[in-house]
């Protein structure tokens, strides 16, 4: 086609270039009348083979050159133009032939004035060779862009055949410009729906070969399958292939590369267990079968993982046991002397900075401890005070005292050695030794025990969880003192908060108004009039696990007895059900003063979705929730932040079998 197209061109040059310096010596003896009809005769025959070459019927007659008109074609039309001659030419539909009017117009009806004198002859003479040269090339033009367009349309056909997908092709016109290759430019545009398959789900396949499965199944259990011996054989051999290719994938990039066909494979197996299976009622029941027992499976599922979980998060595992076992057996090797822990007189200094820890896990004292004198600026002003029960009393002051804090000071206390901790000072003391709460909590085969695995836990029948409300009474000559979860990671220099100015309040704390379940009315009964008059529903929740407490304005406004007075109220758990964030945003009720996030981030015991940038930037992280970091079931992600303040070198963790 090319070099047909480049034969015709040359023969135009070889026929008008002798016409052009024949014109030259007729020049003085025309008229400019008799130039412009010889103009104007070119310009007729130039059109004439423009025309023949795009199919274009010859416009009317007129001395004007006008551009033919760029006609789309549908694929179903059955008419092609009235001078197509080949095959070729009647392909020409889906592209249209867009062109620079205005430009076309300009060359076609250019005018060429004549003058006497010598001069304006040449001029003419040079206005007459572009403009014939301007026809040519737009002759030339025009048929390369035809051949492209057919080039494109030919390869667009035969992608759509291979592929069997949808097409559109786009022809886009440039504008014009005033080089002749930039004339030239005009693309066209195949959109082969690329974009449909980056938007695509990446387990659509997946999801795709699952269906299949299950569809498969479904005629397997059916009557007319079970008739047809042949067809099961076939159809079980479609599940097993299906299901190898399938594995564990999860996304279409996991799956192996005969996954579609074996797709391909089943869709055929199943388009003939259509036919056999003409009793639509009947597929149907069995669908809805097997949809209802699914769900009852997952039902039973969810109900046991619940249960497995509140389970291992209350259970101690066999090394955290082994453990203080033994230490205990150490401690009682030693000499009365070997059992003091040094710098016992700055236990009560008030310039010093003081921390209270509320904990019955060895492992996890230890870390909150390692970690906060690791990062200390002078770990020798800061003075650890740790209250254990009578069971662990003995294993946490060994551990102590084999694995010193630095210059760091510790305290380590038997709660029992607090004789006015009782219960006729402590109400909250007196209802978790009644019977009627024991019941509650675990009795679940009794008509008023509540259901819930979560109210079924040790630590709400334990006084250790409710020590942080006798602060002033533990530590009657402190001042302030920052109170410690036994799940946190210090992670930064932590002495800032004790010259923080509360403004009169006696809690500083960070709030948790991130979510909706950390606002009031997810901890309190509303329904109860004593709630719904005190307090707000919308009110902000905030955090125990880093709080900073002012002992000297907590005695001032006598918050143990506003907590022992909301305490007796609940007698029945009507006003809240279990645990100590209830009754402390009840007790501590506009008495808390907001800390920056940034001292506090919480949810690494139950949140995957913490940044890290969040965690990092963090002054102490809390693995509140069930996955502690000493747990089997931890977030794998957030246990090294924790088990970096562990030597598990160390002799006793490797007694006890305790690896990270």
């Amino acid at each position: 086609m090319r070099v047909r197209n480049l034969v015709v061109l040359m023969l135009f040059v070889t026929v008008i270039s002798p016409i052009v310096f024949y014109t030259e010596r007729l020049a003085t003896f025309k008229s400019s009348s008799s130039t412009d009809e010889f103009v104007e005769d070119v310009t007729a025959v130039a059109l004439n083979g423009q025309n023949q070459r795009l199919n274009v019927l010859p416009q009317e007659s007129s001395t004007i050159l006008k551009e033919p008109i760029g006609v789309v074609y549908s694929d179903n039309t059955t008419k092609s133009l009235p001078n197509s001659a080949t095959s070729a030419q009647q392909d020409s539909t889906h592209i249209a032939l867009a062109t620079q009017v205005e430009s076309r117009d300009h060359k076609s009806t250019r005018v060429l004035s004549t003058t006497s004198d010598e001069e304006n002859r040449d001029r003419d003479r040079s206005q007459r060779e572009n403009h014939i040269m301007e026809v040519i090339d737009t002759i030339a033009e025009d048929m390369e862009i035809r051949e492209d367009a057919i080039d494109a349309r030919d390869k667009a056909q035969q992608l759509s055949d291979n592929a069997s997908q949808n097409m559109e092709i786009k022809h886009e016109q440039q504008s014009p410009q005033t080089s002749r290759k930039t004339d030239k430019k005009e693309t066209i545009k195949i959109d082969t729906g690329k974009q449909k398959d980056q938007t695509a789900m990446p387990d659509a396949r997946v999801r795709q070969l699952k269906d299949l499965l299950i569809r498969a199944r479904v005629y397997l259990s059916l009557q007319a399958t079970r008739n047809n011996p042949h067809f099961s054989r076939e159809l079980r051999g479609r599940i097993k292939e299906v299901q190898r290719a399938l594995g564990d994938a999860s996304k279409d990039s996991e799956l192996g590369r005969n996954a579609y066909e074996r797709l391909k494979a089943m869709e055929q197996t199943l388009a003939k267990g259509k036919q056999i299976h003409d009793d639509c009622a009947a597929t149907a029941k069995k669908l809805r079968a097997m949809l209802h027992s699914t769900e009852e499976q997952l039902r039973v599922h969810k109900k046991q993982t619940i249960f497995l979980t509140q389970l291992t998060a209350k259970t101690l595992p066999k090394g955290l046991h082994c453990l203080p076992l033994r230490l205990t057996t150490e401690y009682y090797t030693l000499n009365s002397s070997q059992q003091q822990f040094p710098n016992q007189e700055k236990l009560e200094d008030p310039r010093l900075y003081h921390y209270a820890l509320f904990s019955d896990n060895v492992l996890a004292a230890a870390v909150v401890v390692n970690s906060t004198v690791i990062h200390s600026k002078d770990p020798s002003k800061h003075v650890f005070h740790i209250v254990t029960d009578r069971l662990n009393y003995v294993a946490m002051r060994m551990w102590f005292l084999v694995n010193p804090p630095g210059k760091a000071t510790v305290q380590v206390q038997n709660i029992e050695e607090f004789t006015w901790l009782n219960s006729s000072y402590s109400p909250v003391l007196k209802q978790l030794g009644s019977q009627s709460m024991i019941d509650y909590y675990f009795r679940t085969h009794r008509a008023n025990s509540d259901s819930n695995l979560k109210y079924r836990n040790p630590k709400y029948l334990s006084i250790l969880n409710h020590l942080r409300f006798y602060l002033p009474e533990i530590f009657p000559k402190l001042n302030k003192v920052l109170f410690l979860d036994d799940d946190i990671v210090v992670q930064k220099d932590l002495t800032a908060l004790w010259s923080l100015d509360l403004k009169g309040n006696v809690n500083g704390a960070v709030e948790t108004c991130g979510e909706s379940f950390h606002r009031f009315d997810r901890y309190l009964n509303f329904s109860n009039p004593l709630i719904s008059k005190n307090f707000d529903p919308h009110a902000c929740g905030w955090a125990y696990g880093m709080n900073i407490f002012d002992l000297a304005e907590w005695k001032r406004q006598n918050i143990t007895g506003v907590y022992h007075s909301w305490q007796k109220l609940n007698h029945d758990r009507q006003l809240w059900k279990l645990g100590t964030l209830p009754p402390g945003l009840i007790t501590f009720w506009k008495r808390t003063y907001p800390l920056d996030r940034s001292w506090h981030v919480l949810g690494l015991g139950y949140n995957p979705s913490v940044g890290q940038k969040e965690i990092e930037r963090a002054s102490v992280i809390h693995y509140n929730g069930n996955m502690k970091p000493w747990l089997e079931i931890s977030i794998p992600k957030y246990r090294s932040y924790w088990t970096r303040f562990i030597d598990y070198d160390h002799i006793y963790l490797r007694e006890c079998n305790i690896n990270p």
